[in-house]
């Protein structure tokens, strides 16, 4: 396994990629993240196939659907692309016996996959780099990448497909699972009306939990993956169990107030708490979406 960008490609100055915005995300403290996450260590939208489902059990439930998708064999080697704490990639090897090779812009993960993948009792090649996909020149069978896209700026989105198709061999299949939003002009015949609130909390997300990034809506997924050579297979929305998710994070987070303080601040503590409850309430309300995009070549 590696944590290292050798054997990287050259890329403009624009097409970097964004280590110090995803780091002071994700860098903060591994405890902190712990306090609220599953014990898997997942860092997005669960699926509740039932109501009496743990959050541990719907994530696991997540990423089997996701996994489901790929037509995965064994001896495949999988990329995830913003791998996290690697729990999509433990559970691929488990599960489908394939060859992993992850990619995050976060050291705190990067060590924390290592370490996790390092101890499983399998022969299967695991690889977790500290690199962007913007670097990445090998080759892979299959893609996955859950809601990491939402991560780079929209100028990136025609070179992020372009790159999945050209490592991929011609019967390649990529599973997309992004946070969607609208644009403001079909907020009204949604019936969303444009309050000042809901464009400061917008604002509040760009600059205080996820800078460098942007949220795409549905359009720019099935366009910008079409004119890379992909064809959208099936697209499966989540949105009513991300609304679980995040209510179930912040349940967590808020039984677990002391001790978040104490790993990182109250101010740490508070942002966290009041981005957890906006987000609910936004993908309760149809503001944002979450859904799984299967492309195939």
């Amino acid at each position: 396994m590696s944590e290292s960008r050798s054997g990287s490609t050259k890329v403009s100055t624009d097409m970097r990629p964004a280590f110090e915005d995803v780091q002071a995300h994700y860098d903060i403290s591994n405890e902190f993240f712990g306090l609220f996450q599953d014990p898997s260590r997942t860092y997005s939208s669960a699926y509740f196939q039932r109501d009496d489902m743990t959050l541990e059990e719907a994530q696991m439930a997540k990423i089997d659907l996701a996994l489901g998708k790929l037509d995965l064999q064994p001896g495949m080697t999988l990329l995830d692309v913003g791998c996290g704490w690697g729990s999509v990639m433990k559970r691929a090897i488990e599960k489908h016996d394939v060859n992993v090779v992850g990619l995050t812009l976060s050291k705190n993960q990067c060590a924390f996959a290592n370490e996790m993948l390092g101890a499983m009792d399998t022969d299967r090649s695991r690889q977790v780099h500290l690199q962007g996909w913007e670097e990445f020149d090998g080759r892979v069978d299959r893609i996955i990448s859950i809601e990491a896209f939402e991560a780079w700026p929209k100028t990136k989105y025609k070179a992020f497909f372009e790159t999945c198709y050209r490592v991929m061999p011609d019967d390649g299949r990529m599973l997309l699972q992004t946070i969607m939003g609208h644009p403001l002009k079909r907020w009204p015949e949604m019936g969303i009306p444009i309050v000042m609130s809901d464009l400061k909390f917008m604002r509040f997300i760009a600059k205080e939990i996820f800078p460098g990034g942007a949220v795409p809506c549905d359009d720019d997924i099935v366009d910008y993956s079409r004119d890379a050579g992909f064809s959208v297979d099936q697209l499966e929305k989540l949105s009513p169990h991300y609304v679980r998710t995040l209510r179930t994070w912040a349940e967590a987070l808020e039984a677990h107030h002391d001790e978040a303080v104490a790993v990182t601040s109250e101010e740490v503590y508070q942002r966290y708490m009041h981005y957890l409850t906006g987000c609910a309430d936004f993908f309760e309300r149809g503001i944002c979406e979450v859904g799984q995009f299967t492309l195939v070549k």
